[in-house]
């Protein structure tokens, strides 16, 4: 096979451009070799000779565009990831929106962990709104990604024991079941949540979300591509909701209609209309 360790600037171009098309994930020159030792990787596995020979079969294939995509996607999780958040989350969010809802009538929190990995996220979403939403209320949890391959190991909910660091044992115990080679995500709880793929840069197919998590994700988008991403989440969201986006990621300086909210655990957005 081909070594294309290094591709030529003109295909590494072509790709550039492929992939922000078809996800608005934005490749630079900096990032250029991740997107080569992937491709080396999808060559291999494909058992196709040359880079030239393969973009050609990932532009005419649907099917190959999404091996691909999820090949090149980079997805580092775990549970309870910025614990803040979840602080956030449990002493703000979740009492904010319970006043909304009982002015409403409306008992459901809805959900959205979009860039949602291996499941990490949506599963630590689903133990916190178990144990302190009132037992009147109860939560729906979509979970998207990109990645086909993270998309099963979600659904599966199995996870070995160096995966789990990070639970509280309390919820460990109660919300997983152990085996020898790891831990399960209980049926109880897996039941909540409905992994589904998606493609960021197109139009959510759901709506009314009272939370959308997508926590380092926009980083992999140039301005065009996050702006269009943050719209079509403001489009699914209800009218009083809350955006939970990457520690090190902001909207400043960004023409959106969310507000900026300061809590005394973390930062995040809303849409209050």
């Amino acid at each position: 096979m081909a070594d294309i360790s290094f591709l030529s600037d003109a295909e590494f171009e072509a790709y550039r451009k492929l992939i922000y098309t078809e996800s608005g994930i934005h490749f630079t020159q900096t990032n250029r070799s991740i997107l080569e030792g992937r491709l080396k990787e999808r060559l291999r596995q494909s058992a196709i000779q040359t880079a030239k020979e393969y973009l050609n079969k990932v532009s005419s294939s649907k099917d190959e565009l999404k091996i691909f995509l999820d090949a090149i996607t980079t997805n580092l999780t775990r549970f309870f990831r910025n614990q803040p958040h979840f602080d956030a989350m449990e002493r703000f969010v979740i009492p904010e929106l319970i006043a909304v809802k009982k002015t409403t009538g409306d008992s459901t929190l809805r959900i959205w962990s979009a860039g949602c990995s291996t499941g990490e996220e949506p599963y630590t979403i689903a133990m916190l709104l178990s144990e302190k939403l009132p037992p009147n209320f109860k939560f729906e949890i979509v979970a998207s990604d990109l990645s086909l391959k993270c998309l099963m190991t979600a659904k599966e909910g199995f996870y070995d024991k160096m995966r789990v660091v990070g639970i509280p044992d309390a919820y460990l115990k109660k919300y997983f079941d152990q085996n020898e080679s790891g831990y399960r995500v209980k049926d109880s709880l897996r039941s909540k949540i409905r992994f589904d793929y998606h493609n960021l840069k197109n139009v959510s197919p759901w709506k009314n979300f009272d939370v959308v998590f997508c926590r380092n994700v926009l980083i992999y988008f140039d301005e065009a591509a996050q702006l269009t991403v943050v719209n079509h989440f403001w489009d699914s969201m209800a009218a009083k909701a809350f955006l939970y986006i990457g520690h090190s990621e902001s909207l400043f300086g960004m023409n959106t209609k969310f507000e900026f909210v300061k809590t005394q655990w973390t930062t995040l957005y809303k849409k209050w209309i």
